[in-house]
């Protein structure tokens, strides 16, 4: 995660002006300063008060090896000049304009390593006790790039609390996208479900009066015949016929059981679901209880259960699913 540097706040700055007048009243300098450094634009960004002080804040310069803070960086380190006058380096460094011929000066730096800028004391003469105060300074130095850190680390924790402030923001979008999607689905799915509902019905009630207008007269007929068989097995064909054209469009388990039924099992399975024991069921069919368990298998087998699952609850099952 990439932070840009933070600007230094009003309270930081006004903090960093107690500072250089703290130094300048410590080492009896007539500038102590903080400088601060932006690729070549060195300039002044906090100057001790002081009427002897030609340095004012945001005054600039071009940063170039006639600066002595050119010095300080490339050293990466300290810098002192007791008496430019004497060093030719220094003797025409853009200071001397002022006549400042004595500076000592550290980097500042931010937690990364990046330059910040410098802090620096500078005099007319040299001055022995700025010179016994450098380990002073170097702690001020370092106070300067600890509030740098505080400012870094509440920039950045201001950033992650905006970014995390934005993914709620888009989960909760997501979640009220997807909320609102779910409803949609579920009115859709209602609908659905009361249609098909009403297809149901509308459906059985078409059965119920099929078998009533198709099925129930040759019913009723049969059993006011005597001992016309030919006439019974009419009857019989058509009903037989009709209930066909019933169920034809019928798709539940039941009917796929009974088409792999001979019709001797069929009239076994139907006497079972009404509750009939084996006993029963021969004695009304007219034949052997061995019989009757044969079929009873050969049922089981068909419909693939074991001899532990039962037989009257499993077809009960089947005819009341779709």
């Amino acid at each position: 995660m990439t932070f840009s540097k933070p600007p230094i706040t009003p309270e930081t700055q006004a903090k960093w002006q107690r500072v250089v007048d703290l130094v300048a009243e410590l080492t009896d300098v007539p500038a102590a300063l903080i400088m601060a450094t932006v690729d070549l634009d060195h300039r002044v960004k906090v100057s001790n008060s002081a009427d002897n002080n030609p340095y004012y804040p945001g005054r600039k310069y071009h940063l170039n090896e006639k600066l002595y803070c050119f010095g300080v960086f490339e050293n990466d380190g300290e810098l002192v000049v007791e008496d430019a006058q004497c060093e030719p380096r220094w003797q025409d460094n853009e200071d001397m304009e002022h006549a400042m011929s004595f500076y000592i000066g550290y980097p500042i730096k931010w937690p990364d390593g990046e330059v910040y800028g410098t802090i620096c004391v500078l005099d007319t003469r040299r001055n022995k006790r700025a010179l016994m105060f450098r380990k002073g300074l170097q702690e001020f130095c370092r106070v300067v790039e600890g509030d740098l850190a505080l400012l870094l680390e509440v920039a950045q924790r201001k950033q992650a609390q905006a970014e995390l402030r934005e993914t709620v923001r888009v989960r909760e979008d997501t979640i009220k996208r997807r909320t609102t999607a779910l409803e949609d689905a579920n009115t859709a799915l209602r609908v659905l479900i009361d249609n098909i509902e009403a297809s149901r019905h509308e459906t059985e009630q078409q059965i119920v009066q099929q078998i009533k207008g198709m099925v129930l007269p040759y019913v009723a007929k049969l059993r006011h015949l005597d001992a016309d068989r030919e006439l019974q097995s009419a009857y019989l064909q058509m009903v037989e016929d009709n209930l066909k054209n019933i169920t034809s469009s019928l798709s539940s388990k039941l009917a796929e059981t009974l088409e792999q039924l001979t019709p001797a099992e069929t009239g076994i399975m139907q006497l079972i679901m009404m509750g009939r024991t084996t006993k029963e069921i021969a004695a009304t069919l007219g034949r052997e209880t061995s019989t009757i368990d044969f079929h009873r298998n050969n049922i089981r087998q068909k419909l693939g259960l074991s001899r532990r699952e039962n037989l009257r609850q499993h077809l009960i099952a089947l005819s009341s699913a779709e």
